[in-house]
This record gives structure tokens, C-alpha cells and sequence, in this order.
């Protein structure tokens, strides 16, 4: 399971209020193959599900992986900043034994 922060859960609320999405959409977390470390983290927004996605709720965010990424994010916590060093979502993942500078991919 994936658990949301209250930041993340309100920078998730705005977007969704100016994108115009309705209860419908849910955020799509995933892992793909890629990044300077081997593994990089995707973050959207959807309304269609898939074949093996799983579903959780956190914080009233509805959330969405599918099989091969709840392998890797098991436990991840997603949290927003907004401060100096840079704005955006960001993965506290357990299962990492490595992440980049940046934050955007790890490897296990």
C-alpha cells in the first residue's frame, strides 16, 4: 500500500479540481524500467482500470497500482514539497537500496 501525506493529498486535490477531474479519476502510481538508477517512479491521473491494477485508499486519495509496481512500492509513502530545493511529489520508498539525486528513480 501506498500512503499520501496531507500535502501530497492537497497538491492531489488542486490538481484534480483545475484539471476538472471528476470522482472518477483516481492517481495511477507506477514504477518503469529507466532513470539513472535503474527504476523510475510515474504519477498520474486516470479513469480506466486495467487488467491486475489493485486499489487503496489514503487520506481520501484514491490509488491505483498495478501488480509489478505494488512489488517495489509496497510501504512507499507519497509526499509534495514545495520548498527551495525543488517542488514536486516525492517517493519515500522502503524498498530502495538506492535513489538518485534527484529523487525520480531508484533501484532495489
Amino acid at each position: 500500500m501506498v500512503t499520501i501525506t496531507d500535502k501530497a493529498k492537497e497538491r492531489i486535490d488542486t490538481i484534480m479540481r483545475d484539471e476538472n477531474y471528476d470522482s472518477n479519476y483516481f492517481v495511477r502510481v507506477a514504477v518503469e524500467s529507466g532513470g539513472c538508477s535503474g527504476l523510475s517512479y510515474k504519477l498520474n491521473f486516470d479513469n480506466e482500470e486495467k487488467k491486475g491494477d489493485q486499489f487503496f485508499e489514503d487520506n481520501g486519495v484514491k490509488i491505483c497500482l498495478d501488480i509489478k509496481s505494488y512489488l517495489y512500492l509496497a510501504g512507499t509513502e507519497l509526499d509534495y514539497s514545495d520548498g527551495l530545493n525543488g517542488k514536486g511529489f516525492e517517493f519515500h520508498n522502503p524498498n530502495a537500496s538506492r535513489t538518485c539525486a534527484c529523487g525520480e528513480s531508484f533501484s532495489v
